[in-house]
């Protein structure tokens, strides 16, 4: 029995109200049938559909992001109140959309490792060996995700958390702690969706996917690094720090090395929709109070803390 004294049962909803309720409980109820979801989202041509979404996106009209961005509204829950702006040219002005400053405080203690991004929390744990899971019985190798054994080497026995970025999240990431980064690796591939159903269903998934490796020194000398995997709609990956656009039609090089000193909390790039981050540390790092499976995380939130 609904407690009387509840909002809920005082006043009638307005129409458009109870119209948005309606038209969300059949968006929920759609994408919870997990045949159809994947159905739409994975046995479609990704890659052409991703190019076109890239094209679509750049167009510059007020009214037609306005319009596009009202759909988008119909199938996510877009909250544009911490952006910097409130009016964009392009669609794709929304996705890679500013926040207004303060939205984000990052922590400060030395000792933490914070989030790149907003995100929900995935599979997370220490490895075996180099073996790490994208979902419950759905195992996959660093190197496989990586490109090679000498780049995984350093996360052997390590620590990992995946992050997923849904389309109405917030698309930048920035850098988790002080450090360097030492290097960049694009990876051709597939435009998989990265939503949990698929997750189940399509076996090294992250490693099939398009997807761009950060390699990071930490201030305490320890490597880390970020791999941001790209997904179906996701035209591009942008890094502040290199001069190119990393994309479908990315030719090389593979392999990109730098010298770039950030702080925690620097931002590095962005998504252009929806995606994963995969983070991984060496042992000695263990997840902070509420870092679970399922746990919605902010940039700057403390993830994991260093072992004495």
């Amino acid at each position: 029995m609904k407690d009387s004294q509840t909002p809920e049962s005082s006043e009638p909803k307005p129409p458009e109200s109870r119209a948005h309720g309606g038209l969300k409980a059949w968006r929920d109820r759609l994408l919870l049938q997990e045949d159809l979801n994947f159905l739409l989202t994975n046995r479609v041509p990704r890659i052409l559909l991703t190019r076109l979404m890239g094209r679509v996106s750049k167009v510059r009209s007020r009214p037609f992001a306005r319009a596009a961005i009202g759909v988008w509204r119909l199938f996510t829950d877009l909250d544009l109140s911490e952006a910097r702006e409130q009016r964009f040219d392009s669609l794709h002005d929304c996705f890679v959309r500013e926040l207004r400053p303060g939205a984000r405080p990052v922590a400060a203690d030395p000792d933490l490792m914070t989030s790149p991004c907003d995100g929900i929390v995935g599979a997370m744990g220490e490895a075996r060996g180099t073996e790490v899971f994208q979902a419950k019985g759905f195992p996959y190798s660093i190197e496989d995700l990586m490109g090679d054994a000498a780049t995984a080497a350093p996360f052997r026995d390590g620590t990992y958390l995946t992050l997923r970025l849904t389309s109405s999240m917030y698309h930048r990431f920035h850098a988790p702690d002080d450090g360097v980064v030492e290097g960049v690796t694009y990876l051709s591939g597939d435009t998989w969706n990265v939503n949990p159903i698929a997750l189940s269903r399509v076996e090294r998934l992250f490693c099939r996917n398009e997807r761009v490796l950060i390699r990071m020194r930490l201030h305490d000398g320890q490597p880390a690094a970020l791999v941001a995997v790209a997904a179906i709609l996701v035209a591009s990956v942008r890094l502040h720090f290199l001069d190119v656009l990393l994309h479908l039609r990315w030719r090389g090089p593979n392999v990109i090395p730098c010298h770039h000193p950030v702080r925690r909390g620097e931002e590095l790039g962005w998504f252009e929709h929806g995606s994963t981050i995969v983070l991984f540390v060496p042992r000695g790092f263990k997840p902070c109070p509420g870092i679970e499976p399922g746990a919605r995380v902010r940039m700057g939130q403390a993830l994991w803390r260093r072992s004495a």
